[in-house]
């Protein structure tokens, strides 16, 4: 079994101004709430988005865990002229924080400006979530995509934590089993 180290960066704003204006969405571009907590939806989100980036924590789960871990959740999609683009997910934790759990773009659709307008706009959401008193928060890592801390910072998030850990090499998923 082969490791490799991984680093995790622990990123907060503390403030509602931490945010700063909202990024204007590019044309054909909206965020829609899925108001209704959808295991199918949010495993697809995930897969898509984490395909090429070693997003496999949530791949063994089973239909009953998916819908256990999304109770208490917000999932905010992206779409471009139709077209799931990206996705946000928001859960307010008990000590009054938000952590935006997963946050990304499916391949095709980055750099294009898509994940600074859903990065605001899903913080926005997570801090009328917070309230003026809150925190929102976020974690990311070196397997993740090699803009995603930068994009993180840019919106205003602060490094208070890093992390170092071993963690098994594994291949990054794909897009399907056998893709």
């Amino acid at each position: 079994m082969s490791t490799v180290d991984v680093t995790t960066w622990y990123l907060e704003q503390t403030s509602p101004e931490d945010a700063g204006p909202l990024v204007p969405a590019p044309d054909g571009v909206r965020v829609v709430h899925a108001e209704i907590v959808s295991p199918e939806l949010s495993r697809f989100l995930y897969t898509a988005v984490g395909q090429d980036v070693t997003w496999t924590d949530r791949l063994g789960w089973d239909h009953a865990r998916w819908t256990k871990e999304l109770a208490g959740t917000q999932t905010w999609v992206a779409y471009e002229r139709g077209t799931p683009a990206g996705y946000a997910e928001l859960a307010a934790r008990e000590d009054g924080s938000v952590e935006i759990v997963h946050f990304g773009l499916l391949p095709a659709f980055r750099g294009r400006r898509i994940g600074a307008h859903l990065l605001s706009y899903a913080t926005a959401r997570a801090w009328d979530l917070a309230g003026p008193e809150g925190r929102v928060w976020l974690h990311t890592c070196s397997k993740d995509g090699r803009h995603a801390r930068a994009n993180y910072e840019r919106r205003g998030f602060r490094l208070y934590r890093t992390e170092v850990e071993q963690e098994e090499a594994v291949p990054t998923p794909g897009p399907w089993p056998g893709a």
